[in-house]
């Protein structure tokens, strides 16, 4: 291990906790739930392999976890105006508030954690952890090949 990965494993490993905390106050939501919102939120509308494709899993598993989503009200699921082989999902009002929820959670852990920056520092930290974050992939994680 390069002597920066320490550093790296910890920045994930912080984000990951906190975000496993603000998930547990919202009770019933997994993590993995709340990212398929998130998800859903960035697209506005999509089909199950669009959703599925932008999670880095199969639809069969991205499609039991709609149908759960569902039930609880989070998504709406509908037929697609283009085919009638497609459905169309959107995030619910209930969706919605449930990941305003979570964010503000998160947002406030965050924000306490910046006050132990000094601060005539925390621009310049915002600043490098903006581009920090914009060169983070999204994609999906690709098994290195041998």
């Amino acid at each position: 291990m390069r002597a920066d990965d320490d550093v790296l494993l910890d920045l994930a490993r912080a984000v990951v906790g906190l975000s496993t905390r603000a998930a547990d106050k919202l009770g019933s939501v997994s993590v993995v739930q709340l990212r398929a919102l998130s998800v859903l939120r960035e697209l506005g509308t999509a089909t199950l392999r669009d959703l599925a494709a932008h999670m880095g899993v199969t639809v069969s598993t991205t499609s039991r976890l709609v149908d759960r989503l569902v039930a609880a009200d989070l998504v709406d699921r509908r037929p697609s105006p283009r085919s009638r082989r497609e459905l169309e999902l959107r995030i619910a009002p209930t969706g919605r508030a449930t990941l305003d929820r979570y964010d503000e959670l998160r947002l406030s852990q965050l924000r306490s954690a910046l006050l132990s920056v000094p601060p005539a520092e925390r621009a310049d930290v915002l600043a490098l952890l903006g581009r920090f974050a914009a060169a983070v992939p999204t994609a999906p994680i690709e098994e290195p090949t041998a």
